[in-house]
């Protein structure tokens, strides 16, 4: 269905992140071992063991999909020369293609962000082209 709606470019890029559990595991650790119950603690140690494995088996990701949209200046700015004018053009034609998007994405269940700074959009478009620098910097935070 959202495919159909779409009558124009449009690319889908799927970035995923192998999940990186061991903070996870270290808290749980920590907490049965305050417990001083040996119980507990094997407990915790059976299902750390049991998340593992599952995650070997399934090879848990979190995946990022991103809709790009497409917009050929040079193809559609060829009746005017004034670039006030193309850019507002533009900006209409990408506003019309993100809301049909959205709404089409929005009904299927999808959650769609919006990405509205500056730093969010460097952010995106750094794990775009260096995928790794942008693990470094989400560990980092």
């Amino acid at each position: 269905m959202f495919l159909k709606t779409c009558d124009f470019n449009i690319q889908i890029l799927v970035q995923s992140k192998k999940e990186n559990l061991s903070k996870y595991f270290y808290n749980l650790k920590k907490i049965s071992q305050e417990e001083n119950n040996k119980k507990i603690q094997e407990i915790t140690e059976k299902y750390i063991d049991f998340i593992k494995q599952k995650n070997e088996e399934n090879k848990a990701a979190s995946k990022n999909f991103y809709i790009i949209l497409k917009y050929d200046l040079e193809v559609n700015s060829k009746d005017t020369e004034d670039k006030e004018i193309v850019e507002n053009i533009a900006i209409n034609f990408l506003s019309e293609c993100f809301f049909k998007i959205k709404d089409s994405l929005s009904r299927c269940g999808n959650i769609v962000y919006d990405v509205n700074s500056k730093k969010e959009s460097e952010s995106i478009l750094i794990s775009f082209f260096n995928p790794q620098k942008r693990e470094t910097k989400e560990e980092g935070e």
